[in-house]
């Protein structure tokens, strides 16, 4: 197991997406069950797409 930042994911696959994030959601700890080193691009936007999904359904209970 690995954890890291939303934003060592972003940084690594999708850079391009890092001004689009707001910093709480860069700032998320991801926990990878078998680490960055084996991550795919594909699975790097679910867990950027989940992470912004999950930070938004927080504003509207707030």
């Amino acid at each position: 197991m690995e954890t890291v930042k939303l934003s060592d994911i972003v940084l690594r696959w999708y850079p391009e997406m890092l001004p689009s994030l707001k910093k709480n959601e860069l700032n998320s700890m991801i926990v990878l069950r078998d680490g960055m080193s084996i991550l795919k691009p594909t699975d790097a936007l679910e867990i950027i797409q989940y992470s912004i999904c999950e930070h938004q359904n927080d504003n509207y209970l707030q």
